[in-house]
Formats: C-alpha cells, sequence, structure tokens
C-alpha cells in the first residue's frame, strides 16, 4: 500500500476517534449535569439551579429537561410567569422520556394557565388528563370547574358526575354538582347533593351556606340559621352567612337580632359599600332601623346606599318618603315615640275626633281602637253605636287586601264604622274599595293636621 495512504488513514481514524470520544464524554456529561440541576431544585438552590439551567441550555436549546427544571427553579422563586414560558417551551418540545413525567407537568401547567387567565390552555390540559389518568376524579372536576366559570353548566355538571362515577365519595364534586343545581333553581336535587358532600366531609363549611340558602327558601328559618351559623367558619364566606342570618331574622320579624347581625357584617367589612352583598347589607340593617322607628338611623343607610347607586331598590322613594320628617317633628316625634307616649298621643287623637276609648289594643304597627261618641247635652241618652279605629306608624303604603281585612274584621264584630288613620299612605285601590263602605282613610297629610290640632288643643288647656 502507498505510505502517503497509509498515512491518511491512520489521521482520519485517530481523528474520527477523538469526536466519538468527545461525543461519548458528551452523553456521560449531559445527564450528571441535569441530575446536578435536578439535585438543586429539590434542595431549593433557587439562583445556582437557574445559573446551572442556563448555562446547559446556552449548548443545547431544546434539552426538555433543562427547561422543565428551569421552570421549577423559576416558580419556586416566585416568578410564575417565567415558569409559565419554560413550561410552554417543554409542551412543544414534547419529550416526557426522562425526569419530566407528562402527567406531574400536565398539573403543574393547568395550574399556571389559570393564574394567568388561560383558562382554554387550562381546559385542554385537564382534557388530556382525563385520557393519561382516567381513573383520577380530580381531572374531572376541575374539567367540570373550567366549563363552568365559561357559563356551559350543563357540560360541567356531565364532568362532575363522571368525577362521582370515578369515585363516589369524592366530596368537592358533590359540592359543585349542589352549588351548580342551586343556581340552576333545583334545589331539591341541589340539597341531596350538598348534604352527601358534608357527610363525607363536615369541614366542607361552604356547602354550609348554600344550604343555608336553600332552606332559607323553604322558610325552614331555624335550619337556615344553623347552616349560616356554620358557614361563618369559612373565612371566604363569613361576612355573606352574617348577612344571609340577618336576612333570616328580618323576616322572622326579630329585628333586634336582624340588626346585630348587620351591624357585626358592616363592622367586619371596613366600612366597605360597593360589593352588592354590602349594599343589601345596609339596606337590610336600614329596614330594621325603620321598623324600630330609629329613623335617624336608617336615613343614614339610605344616604349612603343613595350616594353609591341611585336606582338601589326603592332608596329614592325612602329619602323623597321621609323628607318630610326633618321638617315635621310631629310625624317624626308619632313614629319614634315610646309606646308609652304613643298610646297617650292615640288617646289625644281619639278625643278630638269626639270620641271615648272602650278599648285600646297594641299592635306591631301602631293600635287599635274601639271607641264611642262622647256623650253631650240632649244626646246623653241616646244609644252609641261602636267604631273601630286603626292608627298606624309604618312605613308601607297600606294596600287594598289590608283595608279588605279590615273590614271584615268590623262586619264579624258588627261595628258599622271604622277609621284607618296612617303616618304613610293608601293605594289607589284602596281608596276605591272605601267609596262604597263605611271607612275613612287618614293619610299622612290629614294626620299632620290633627297633630297640629291636638298640639294646640293642649296649649290651650295649659
Amino acid at each position: 500500500m502507498n505510505t502517503g495512504i497509509v498515512v491518511i488513514l491512520i489521521v482520519l481514524s485517530s481523528g474520527l476517534l477523538s469526536v466519538l470520544v468527545f461525543f461519548l464524554i458528551k452523553s456521560l456529561a449531559a445527564p450528571r449535569k441535569i441530575g446536578a440541576l435536578q439535585d438543586q431544585v429539590k434542595q431549593g438552590k433557587v439562583n445556582q439551579a437557574i445559573r446551572s439551567a442556563k448555562k446547559i441550555l446556552a449548548k443545547d436549546p431544546r434539552n426538555s429537561e433543562a427547561h422543565y427544571l428551569l421552570g421549577m427553579a423559576y416558580a419556586q422563586d416566585g416568578k410564575n410567569e417565567l415558569a409559565l414560558m419554560e413550561y410552554k417551551t417543554v409542551n412543544q418540545i414534547s419529550d416526557y422520556s426522562g425526569i419530566c413525567k407528562e402527567t406531574t407537568f400536565r398539573k403543574d401547567i393547568a395550574v399556571l394557565f389559570i393564574q394567568f387567565g388561560q383558562e382554554e390552555e387550562a381546559l385542554k390540559e385537564y382534557l388530556l388528563l382525563t385520557k393519561l389518568e382516567p381513573y383520577e376524579p380530580s381531572h374531572y372536576y376541575n374539567v367540570g370547574r373550567l366549563l363552568e366559570t365559561r357559563n356551559k353548566s350543563e357540560q360541567a355538571a356531565g364532568y362532575y358526575r363522571k368525577a362521582l362515577e370515578v369515585n363516589p365519595r369524592f366530596s368537592d364534586s358533590w359540592f359543585a354538582l349542589g352549588q351548580l343545581l342551586y343556581k340552576a333553581k333545583q334545589n331539591v336535587e341541589a340539597g341531596k347533593a350538598l348534604q352527601k358532600a358534608l357527610k363525607l366531609r363536615p369541614d366542607n363549611y361552604k356547602a354550609y351556606f348554600f344550604l343555608g340558602r336553600i332552606l332559607k327558601d323553604a322558610r325552614n328559618i331555624p335550619e337556615a340559621l344553623s347552616a349560616f351559623e356554620n358557614a361563618q367558619k369559612d373565612p371566604d364566606f363569613k361576612l355573606k352567612a352574617l348577612i344571609e342570618r340577618g336576612a333570616c331574622f328580618l323576616a322572622t320579624k326579630n329585628y333586634s337580632r336582624a340588626q346585630d347581625e348587620l351591624e357585626r357584617a358592616i363592622k367586619i367589612s371596613d366600612g366597605e359599600t360597593k360589593s352588592p352583598e354590602m349594599m343589601h347589607a345596609r339596606y337590610f340593617l336600614s329596614v330594621c332601623y325603620e321598623r324600630t322607628r330609629n329613623l335617624d338611623k336608617a336615613i343614614e343607610q339610605w344616604e349612603l346606599l343613595y350616594a353609591q347607586k341611585r336606582t338601589f331598590r326603592d332608596v329614592a322613594e325612602k329619602l323623597s318618603q321621609y323628607q318630610e320628617l326633618r321638617g315635621d317633628d310631629r310625624i317624626k316625634d308619632f313614629i319614634t315615640e315610646s309606646p308609652e307616649n304613643f298610646e297617650e298621643t292615640c288617646k289625644k287623637l281619639t278625643e278630638l275626633m269626639n270620641l271615648t276609648i272602650t278599648d285600646y289594643i297594641n299592635m306591631e304597627e301602631g293600635c287599635q281602637i274601639t271607641a264611642v261618641e262622647r256623650s253631650t247635652g240632649q244626646w246623653r241618652n241616646t244609644r252609641k253605636f261602636p267604631k273601630i279605629l286603626q292608627i298606624l306608624r309604618t312605613p308601607d303604603t297600606i294596600d287594598l287586601p289590608r283595608v279588605r281585612g279590615f273590614h271584615e274584621q268590623m262586619k264579624k264584630t258588627g261595628i258599622t264604622r271604622g277609621y284607618i288613620i296612617s303616618s304613610s299612605n293608601f293605594t289607589r285601590s284602596a281608596y276605591e274599595f272605601t267609596e262604597s263602605r263605611p271607612i275613612d282613610l287618614v293619610p299622612r297629610e290629614k294626620l299632620q293636621e290633627m297633630l297640629k290640632q291636638s298640639e294646640q288643643m293642649d296649649k290651650e288647656e295649659n
């Protein structure tokens, strides 16, 4: 063989061997570097891990494991946006043959997608996880949650039920299903689902909140109050539960207890007024104040609500209705005075009508008086027919059903003349009803005049 050719072959073979040795060393070194990087991440040596990962990626940009571990290091360092960027690269490379296990990776990236408002991407991950781990109920549950946020309630309910098919003892799915059914006004089924959630997890206090609402809707106030009491143990529902308890007591006309609960709610809210919950809390509290005739405090709440939202419920109407009180102390005193002073005022009004009281009965919103015409002169021995008066201090407009009920009471007792005197007004239908019946309606304006006359009579007597 030619000597030159032999020399060339020797050089080539030695060069090839060097290349092979280089790649062999590199292939052996790479796993060691990844292993060292993995240890740094496990030990929480975040800065060191980030530097190591970047060195590896500078030489090998498509190293999926280095991207994955760099993402983990960023997550440990609280830099979740950078972590998500690395995980997205891992997702593009799609190599799960090493330390990056696909199921774990998809769970982690789904959480980051949700954190940054990329629910559609998170949904894709959880749907993939239902294929990879069909035996894991939490994947179906998470798909349901994401569908629910997109207002796909029917599909969400289907996935909650799939989670329960996999594991009937999965409490979170029972709760989510119950909450969804409650929103769909399927209260019976919702109640059953929530009860199952609580049986499996008695400390699921938020389930008590929705169960309480179902019980309140069913007018089971004692059980609803108990459920809302438990719901307060969940920090996210404490405020809402207090407001609901206040509403329950308000529904049963227990104004004192309702006021206590609602004032507590406002206190722990630090004066916040903008949220719908707090606006309703303040409105309910104003009703308590109004019903217990603490009108200054009621007006204070209405003014706060009006400043926030002028069209909120009947706040504008209430402020208009009570505007006169600020300039007329007689009506204000009539509404707010103690039961003893109110009784004395009612007796004076009866005297003003030239009547003598034969019976006085306290009512929730005022009183009911039976009276006869006062005897005078030659008519002293004339038979006197009793009359019935209801004197009311109520903020509500008196409607037809109440007037009709008063008329029925008159017929049962054989009384042929009746009067309803109110600090509020009457509906048109109430006036029309009394046109052909022996009932006189005395609205707020006429009551003001009567109180003025009574005051004048007192001054003349004194």
